[in-house]
């Protein structure tokens, strides 16, 4: 496979994990990239399971520990500002072994670090149109020159481009959702925890805030039960005023959080939807991560995803029927973790007082238990079984 040519939609986290192990494989590789530089921003996101091990394949993963959040604790807040329960972070959101938390914009980094010598990475520019012949796929750019690539990866996100000049338009499946997350500017920041993440609940709405150390900026999560409603991707102020029709006046320091939204920068607001296709590829044309599969934010595991998926579908990438080995090898894989975002997006926004009531009691008292982590590994189960639902 040396010289065959490949470009990649993308450089997030499957963008340059593949471009990773296609370069060992000798292909050339280009991975273009809307943004105009890479992106730095991002929230927490989870690696557990066989995607740490797929870290561990490409020596990446000493790198992505020492960047471990390192999150100690995790408070659950009433709508005075006092403590509910507080819990061990690691213990609650079940780790196991070489789990880890990273923000996702280091983690970006260290796969861009560990590829940029050998890849051709071009920023400020993206794909407007494909066409897939015998000999290649000829790929039309919006500021860039035609080129002709022998494969081309989908691995730009949820509102993939590349899965819509391939197989049209795909209804997403709409969570019963929608979430935003934002930093808040004030550096040194005042939310007044070190490594430790507040959850406040009200009926149809969770906000969740943290901090790894006072000189960083906080970040601010805010997710709300709703029916899909339609809303312009492009426009920011518009989903601001959704945000804000959702969460004001609801108590705690959310008028707060509201009040430094429009300084933000890194607002980000979208749907709880999965991305549920029969095929992940036509042609020479595949698609990687969120783009074939999201599982949602609710799963905690669209990262992970990302990072086995590339590895499979590094292995298998230009090799007869490769696309179909790929899908193969990573089918049941995805369908486990489809089928736990779907549970944790019914569980992550507590419908009512009642459910809350019951949550912040369980979570009081289960510090108390003598079989607590036996309790907790019980409840993660699934959790566990998804994330480690293939070998690599």
């Amino acid at each position: 496979m040396t010289n065959s040519r490949v470009l990649i939609s993308g450089a997030g986290i499957g963008g340059p994990a593949l471009a990773f192990w296609l370069v060992k494989r000798g292909f050339q590789v280009t991975v273009v990239e809307r943004a105009a530089e890479l992106r730095a921003a991002g929230y927490k996101v989870d690696v557990r399971g066989a995607a740490t091990e797929v870290l561990r394949k490409m020596d990446l993963l000493a790198p992505a520990q020492a960047a471990d959040t390192g999150m100690r604790r995790i408070t659950y807040v009433k709508r005075d500002g006092g403590s509910i329960a507080e819990l061990p972070a690691d213990l609650l959101m079940g780790r196991r072994g070489d789990d880890l938390e990273i923000m996702r914009g280091d983690l970006t980094r260290i796969l861009y670090d560990a590829t940029a010598a050998e890849v051709e990475y071009v920023f400020g520019d993206s794909v407007t149109s494909l066409v897939d012949g015998p000999d290649g796929v000829d790929v039309t750019f919006e500021k860039g020159a035609p080129r002709r690539f022998d494969h081309v990866v989908g691995a730009d996100g949820l509102h993939s481009a590349t899965r819509r000049l391939v197989f049209g338009e795909v209804p997403l499946d709409h969570l019963g959702a929608y979430i935003s997350i934002f930093s808040l500017p004030k550096v040194p920041n005042d939310l007044g925890v070190v490594r430790e993440e507040l959850m406040y609940s009200r009926p149809g709405r969770l906000v969740f805030a943290y901090a790894m150390d006072p000189d960083q900026p906080a970040r601010v999560g805010m997710a709300y039960a709703s029916p899909e409603v339609a809303f312009d991707r492009r426009d920011t102020a518009a989903q601001k005023a959704m945000v804000r029709a959702a969460f004001a006046g609801q108590g705690w320091r959310v008028d707060e959080f509201l009040a430094a939204m429009d300084a933000a920068p890194d607002f980000y607001f979208d749907s709880m939807s999965q991305v549920q296709l029969p095929s992940w590829s036509s042609g020479r044309v595949a698609l990687l991560g969120d783009a074939a599969h999201c599982p949602s934010p609710a799963s905690g595991q669209g990262t992970s995803l990302a990072l086995v998926g590339a590895y499979v579908l590094g292995r298998h990438l230009g090799e007869p029927d490769g696309f179909a080995a790929y899908q193969d090898a990573m089918r049941p894989y995805v369908e486990k973790n489809l089928a736990f975002g779907r549970k944790m997006a019914k569980d992550m926004v507590p419908s009512s007082r009642l459910s809350i009531a019951f949550r912040n009691y369980g979570m009081r008292t289960l510090k108390f238990h003598p079989w607590k982590e036996q309790m907790i590994d019980r409840v993660l189960a699934p959790m566990h079984e998804a994330a480690n639902a293939i070998a690599v």
